[in-house]
Formats: C-alpha cells, sequence, structure tokens
C-alpha cells in the first residue's frame, strides 16, 4: 500500500506531466507559424535557435527572419564577391554578370537591415504610424527579394556553367529565407 509521501510524490509527477505535455515550447509557436511560409521546412530550421527570445510572438519571429535574411544575404554577397576577384584574375566575360550579381545582394542586404531595424522601432499595432511603417518593412522586404531574383536572372549563359550553379544555389536560398521572413511580416501586418 501506498504512503502519503509516496502519493504526494505520485500526484507531483502526474501533475508536472500535464504542464509539460500541454505548455507549448517556442518551437511549437514557430514551427505552426512556418506552416504560412512558401518553404516551411527551411523556415523552421533558419528560426528553431530562436525560440527562446521570440517566445510566442509574431512580431520578433518575423524580426530574426528578416536578420536571417540579412545574414545569409551578406554571406551570399561574400561568396559572390570571391567570385568575382577570382573572375577578374582570369580575365572571362562572367565578371559583368557576377558583378551586377554583388551589387544586387549589396542592395538586398541593404533593404533586409532596414526592414528588421524598422520592424523592431515600430511602436503597437494599435499605434497611429504602424501602418506606414509595416508598408515600409513589407516594401523593402520585397525589394530584397527582386534583388535576388535579378540577381539569378542575369546569371545568363555568359557564366560559365560552375559558376552560375554556385551563385544560383547559395543565392536561392537567401531567396527563399527572404520570401519565409515576407510571409511572416505580413502576417504581422494582417495582410495575406
Amino acid at each position: 500500500m501506498a504512503t502519503i509521501p509516496h502519493l504526494l510524490l505520485l500526484l507531483t509527477l502526474f501533475i508536472s506531466t500535464v504542464h509539460c505535455a500541454t505548455s507549448s515550447p517556442p518551437t511549437d509557436f514557430i514551427r505552426s507559424s512556418c506552416r504560412i511560409t512558401r518553404y516551411p521546412d527551411l523556415c523552421l530550421q533558419s528560426l528553431a535557435t530562436y525560440g527562446p527570445a521570440v517566445q510566442r510572438s509574431p512580431r520578433e519571429l518575423a524580426r530574426f527572419a528578416l536578420t536571417v535574411s540579412a545574414d545569409r544575404a551578406r554571406s551570399a554577397a561574400s561568396f559572390v564577391s570571391q567570385l568575382c576577384d577570382k573572375s577578374n584574375q582570369a580575365h572571362y566575360r562572367a565578371g559583368g554578370p557576377v558583378r551586377d550579381c554583388l551589387e544586387n545582394m549589396a542592395d538586398s542586404v541593404d533593404r533586409l537591415k532596414e526592414a528588421a531595424d524598422e520592424l523592431a522601432r515600430m511602436g503597437r499595432t494599435s499605434s497611429a504610424g504602424f501602418k506606414f511603417h509595416m508598408s515600409n518593412v513589407q516594401t523593402w522586404c520585397s525589394a530584397a527579394l527582386t534583388d535576388e531574383n535579378t540577381c539569378l536572372d542575369g546569371l545568363g549563359k555568359n557564366v560559365e556553367p560552375t559558376t552560375r550553379s554556385a551563385i544560383r544555389k547559395k543565392v536561392v536560398e537567401v531567396a527563399q529565407v527572404t520570401s519565409n521572413a515576407l510571409a511572416l511580416v505580413n502576417r504581422v501586418s494582417g495582410s495575406k
């Protein structure tokens, strides 16, 4: 027969198990939020580590998504810059399109940083300037996505296939995380 201390221990274990099963960790919030994006697996993979900071805030999630996108765009721009330097040394025709792609990626980084900064500074959704600031965030994020796609479009036949493939791989991933960021920003604004 169980004694009172044993019953209390069992009751405590039961309550803590029920609490753990019913509480929703931040990763569950991120997972469910990522379902609205075009690339949900990439969304979850790129944002899961921010769970403790995000908690259950759609705005914080969107801000981190913009930051991740800016970081990946910066990394891709650095990669393209290195290829640009190599193409200048090798004196082949890819220099122009690769340099153009580098400019597009640099513009994308700037726009994503502006969008993340603006989102961090915005007031409450009920504040007078919220719609104006949110429109800026959406515009900068959309422009960054356009820059990334312009980079991809410019990588035509004048670029050596291995160089084109290497750049495309990096920039496509940036475009995907930027697309996800825009979906999460649109969720904050209430747009579809």
